[in-house]
């Protein structure tokens, strides 16, 4: 192949292009079925219960997607830059593209786009992924690009956040990763358990569930967030330097956390001002016939029955002739007659 112009290392084979990400195009399928679903059923509810029912349905599943699309996304921390950089090992041959790197929770997704896309009789688009977490090697998938004969941006980049780097970033981002990650489990737990009590007569229990869900989206961000505190290590490609900043997902979670954060807070407060509106509003009533419940949210399947002083006298009905001779019958079968 060198005979035919190729300079040595070439990428052999075909350039892959990097598949779309499966785990979230099957989140987003899920919780869009559920909203589809739920869209369909709306008409055969009636009043303002189909409204109340509406919002507390579309919220709940926002945040669930959310919380589990983030944990998956690779964009908490991207940055973008146009550059001047040389293309293969061995070649003083540059090429004029836009690199872009996207670090997630459980590794990173460089890219790397020719402008134009064809250059040196070439199709430059190259999208790349090298993870860290559990079960995967980043050396070993280092290594791997090496035999490859990936472009010379792409394994720089890939080469900062390795083990063997002096950055540091590879367990910088690694052990924040992993607790953001183990965080934001939690957080769908509480999420789950706040879709069951607010579902049941626990409403208090429920707003304390779904306070704990936004509080273990903010520590997943504090974990995260904590990767910044130590010096940038520098990013150059050619003249130009690679920053990083903020992606979607770190945003998105931030703004999502203080939604549970304010609407926990905010069914507190109602269930201790206004609970009859808050039962209303979660379609559910208090009211009952036969028995009185006590007022504590906590003591809602303890039945408090009508005291003896509030019960009605009883009433003295006259029985006919007949029916008094019967009964004096049943009660004392062997006297012949009784008493009137």
């Amino acid at each position: 192949m060198a005979a035919f112009g190729h300079t040595f290392p070439f990428y052999t084979g075909p350039k892959p292009t990097f598949p779309m990400d499966t785990t979230l195009a099957v989140i987003l399928a899920v919780f869009l079925t559920a909203l589809v679903t739920v869209v369909i059923i709306l008409p055969g509810i009636r009043g303002k219960t189909r409204l109340f029912w509406l919002l507390r349905v579309v919220t709940s599943l926002f945040v669930g997607a959310v919380i589990l699309a983030v944990n998956f996304s690779s964009e908490w921390s991207v940055g973008r830059v146009s550059a001047n950089t040389t293309y293969k090992a061995f070649s003083p041959e540059r090429i004029r593209a836009d690199v872009g790197l996207q670090i997630g929770l459980g590794g990173v997704n460089i890219t790397l786009t020719g402008t134009p896309v064809q250059q040196l009789n070439e199709t430059i688009d190259y999208n790349e992924e090298f993870l860290w977490h559990l079960g995967k090697d980043y050396a070993e998938e280092y290594a791997r690009a090496l035999r490859r004969g990936l472009p010379d941006p792409v394994l720089y980049l890939a080469e900062k956040f390795g083990p063997s780097s002096p950055c540091g970033l590879h367990s910088q981002y690694r052990l924040a990763g992993h607790y953001a990650s183990a965080v934001l489990w939690v957080a769908f737990l509480c999420w789950l358990l706040a879709n069951v009590m607010l579902s049941m007569p626990v409403l208090l229990y429920g707003s304390h569930m779904l306070l704990a869900t936004g509080i273990f989206q903010l520590l997943a961000l504090f974990f995260f967030a904590a990767t910044s505190l130590t010096p940038p290590c520098p990013l150059r490609l050619g003249a130009a330097e690679l920053h990083t900043r903020h992606g979607p997902a770190f945003w998105v979670t931030l703004a999502t956390g203080l939604l549970c954060v304010l609407l926990g807070l905010l069914m507190a407060v109602a269930h201790r001002r206004q609970p009859h509106r808050l039962k209303a509003f979660f379609s559910q009533s208090s009211e009952d016939p036969t028995l009185k419940w006590r007022a504590e949210e906590g003591e809602l399947l303890t039945p408090r029955y009508r005291p003896m002083a509030e019960s009605p006298e009883p009433q003295d009905i006259p029985l006919s002739r007949a029916s008094s001779e019967a009964c004096c019958r049943e009660e004392r079968p062997g006297e012949p007659k009784c008493a009137l």
